[in-house]
């Protein structure tokens, strides 16, 4: 669940109970790979869990008239979760048999699909686990690229990594509501290039001030109640700010 610093009474990001409460709840599945001989690395497994969730906004399929725009719809009007699972050989291919899309990184691959009921999954993905995500990089990430979108981490939580995968998800569709059309086209058809990293306790205090898109987690799991989570730093939206 993501929050932004300024929401309204009843927005969907508001970390309290609120009206739209009262609506049955849904949640956005997403399955990642891991395979117990080739595990992905951590910031891969991120960085593919936050294009996925773009793909799926951007996708014709999840707007207007699409077969899965009911149900986004209905998801985006409510709490915007996301539930991270993991997957390996058999299970994987029965996750691909179901209908979303996979999003490849460098050694990650994971699999979106269009919102469920949070009490009527299909059987498929509710077998699946969602402990067992801990992942890691086998040498830190380089700095992002100059003019790259990035998703900034909280220097001060200990996530999993299958929880940072739906925080960096959060982040991902925030930064994409607030973007302008012309840079959401744009950032589509480029395939939606961004980053995922730390950030230092000095630069997480800059950005956590700058008016960016902020994440706040509303406590279900791991972490407490409100703690700030990922800032979107796109290079659109500073220089909506500046």
């Amino acid at each position: 669940m993501a929050t932004t610093a300024t929401a309204p009474e009843d927005s969907p990001f508001r970390p309290d109970p609120g009206a739209r409460d009262q609506a049955r709840q849904f949640v956005l599945p997403l399955v990642v790979r891991i395979e117990r001989t080739a595990p992905p690395a951590r910031t891969d497994a991120l960085e593919a869990s936050a294009r996925a969730v773009l793909v799926l906004l951007g996708d014709e399929r999840s707007s207007g008239g699409g077969e899965w725009a009911q149900a986004v719809r209905d998801w985006q009007d409510a709490r915007i979760r996301k539930v991270v699972r993991r997957a390996r050989g058999a299970e994987w291919r029965r996750a691909e048999a179901l209908p979303g899309i996979t999003v490849t990184g460098e050694t990650a691959e994971v699999r979106v699909f269009p919102p469920v009921p949070v009490d009527d999954w299909p059987r498929d993905l509710a077998r699946l686990q969602v402990s067992g995500t801990d992942l890691d990089d086998p040498e830190p990430p380089a700095g992002p690229d100059p003019g790259l979108p990035v998703l900034w981490l909280s220097p001060g939580l200990d996530m999993s990594a299958g929880k940072a995968m739906a925080q960096a998800g959060h982040g991902a569709q925030l930064a994409w509501w607030e973007l302008p059309d012309e840079h959401r086209t744009a950032w589509r058809d480029a395939g939606f290039p961004l980053a995922v990293r730390t950030a230092d306790p000095a630069h997480w205090r800059e950005l956590t001030s700058a008016g960016l898109p902020l994440v706040r987690d509303a406590g279900f799991t791991e972490i407490a109640p409100g703690s700030c989570t990922v800032v979107a730093d796109h290079p659109a939206l500073r220089r909506g700010r500046s």
